[in-house]
């Protein structure tokens, strides 16, 4: 079972190639970042499109353009890219998918399942795009294993 929809999968993706991308003073366009990630073109650029209108991402049209952060911005939080593409049901729906699942009204699994989803939500709520590019930077063996630094 996949936690992530591959929208938010490929926004993550994007959003930690992106970065380092930048920090060699590089805008990646999105044919560049959906060769990088594995991902389909369209689909990147559409995601991409939407973290810009919503405020996440800067980009700028034609020749020296591509996608980049705002060097002033705020760390950039797994969470919020989870939420914008997803909303939030992520960290509230109930673990087998009842609709009217609660503390007062619980699934059979829903006390360990609650443990599970809340130390997620605390590990994207702590968790940066930044954070990932750093680890990618220094190296770290299961996060270059997304081929972020080969491109």
């Amino acid at each position: 079972m996949d936690m992530l929809s591959k929208a938010s999968e490929y926004a993550i993706r994007a959003l930690v190639y992106i970065e380092t991308k930048n920090r060699g003073n590089n805008r990646p366009g999105y044919r560049e970042i959906a060769a990088a990630i594995d991902a389909p073109e369209q689909f990147t650029a559409k995601i991409l499109q939407s973290l810009v209108r919503q405020g996440m991402l800067n980009s700028v049209r034609g020749r020296g353009g591509g996608f980049f952060f705002d060097a002033d911005a705020d760390p950039l939080k797994l969470v919020d890219v989870i939420t914008s593409v997803e909303g939030n049901k992520l960290f509230t729906k109930c673990g087998i998918g009842l609709s009217q699942c609660s503390s007062e009204s619980p699934c059979p699994i829903h006390h360990e399942y609650a443990v599970i989803r809340d130390r997620y939500l605390n590990l994207v709520s702590q968790t940066t795009i930044q954070i990932l590019a750093d680890r990618i930077m220094e190296g770290d063996a299961v996060l270059n294993r997304l081929n972020l630094l080969d491109s």
